[in-house]
């Protein structure tokens, strides 16, 4: 970019060149022209959207990432949103308590004003449909019945797991099998939103758990299966959809475990007051554990049954044999 020295109402004209240096793309380019959003005064900008967020009666306010700060080719240098994106909610917040915040990013990013908003909806990247997607999920058209498939940090220090980089192009995995949501169970931080975590409009009971058998046997024929049933009953007063999720652990071990672990999980739609049964078939290998081939310990496994890696109110125990 460059800055240049304009009056009011004369034309200039404006060269770009570029020199084009053959890469590993063959020298394909593409080039975008355009002038920068004017940034000049930025606390005038986040007070005029502080007046506007006063005058109204709800606020839809919309911050986020873009390919210019996350992508497959590079790595982000921070979780903060660019920018002064946090200072803009911050006001806008404090101007009209009832603002929902969306967020357009592609993976997690720091919220410290989460408890000061009405709502946080978590939109990902969206494409041609994105402003009609959200729009009917705000009015109500539509659920919002995605679950996390991360885990989002309240502060950056959180992070179980921060260096990443490369030390002679080697990534050095010493974290082993604990990673993901896996991580912060054994560092037992607790996160802005963990693992699996979502709401919908409507409220849910979870009410009972049951299993087809109490026992799995890898070498039996017919007995490596184990069906969890978990009945759920909509306690709102409108249609909506769950996601059950089912966690396997076992207190001791004499080999290196996960607090938890994901084994299966099941979506759900009932009406309002309607209940219904989510079914999830857990297969043997979720209780082996990798030794040169699949090992199975036998002995005890606790089976829990929620709606988040830490939200689970069913448990059962099921035995290997």
């Amino acid at each position: 970019t460059v800055d240049l020295a304009v009056e009011a109402g004369v034309p200039i004209d404006v060269k770009i060149e570029y020199d084009v240096v053959p890469d590993f793309l063959g020298g394909a380019l593409a080039i975008t022209v355009g002038i920068e959003p004017d940034l000049s005064h930025p606390e005038a900008l986040i007070e005029e959207a502080a007046a506007a967020a006063a005058a109204a009666d709800v606020v839809v306010l919309v911050v986020g990432t873009n390919s210019k700060v996350e992508s497959e080719g590079f790595d982000r240098t921070s979780l903060d949103l660019p920018g002064r994106q946090d200072e803009l909610v911050r006001a806008v917040a404090a101007a009209n308590p009832r603002t929902v915040v969306v967020v357009n990013a592609g993976s997690p990013v720091l919220m410290p004003w989460r408890n000061d908003v009405s709502a946080v909806l978590l939109s990902w990247f969206g494409g041609q449909e994105y402003g009609d997607a959200v729009a009917a999920i705000l009015l109500g058209e539509s659920e919002p019945g995605g679950r996390l498939p991360t885990t989002w940090p309240v502060t950056l220090e959180d992070v179980p797991v921060f260096d990443v980089t490369p030390v002679d192009g080697v990534v050095r995995y010493d974290e082993g099998i604990h990673i993901g949501y896996r991580a912060w169970l054994k560092a037992g931080t607790e996160p802005a939103y963990e693992f699996g975590h979502g709401l919908g409009y409507t409220e849910w009971t979870l009410d009972v758990l049951t299993l087809d058998r109490l026992y799995v046997a890898p070498e039996e024929n017919g007995a490596d299966t184990v069906a969890v049933t978990v009945g759920l009953t909509n306690t709102g007063d409108r249609a909506g959809k769950q996601v059950v999720q089912v966690y396997a652990s076992r207190a001791e071990s004499a080999i290196d475990r996960p607090v938890r672990w994901l084994v299966g999980f099941a979506a759900v739609h009932a009406e309002a007051g309607e209940s219904v049964v989510a079914s999830i078939l857990v297969p043997a290998r979720a209780f082996a554990d990798w030794q040169d081939g699949w090992h199975f310990e036998p002995g005890d496994f606790r089976l829990e049954a929620g709606t988040s890696v830490s939200a689970l109110p069913l448990g059962a125990t099921v035995t290997v044999r």
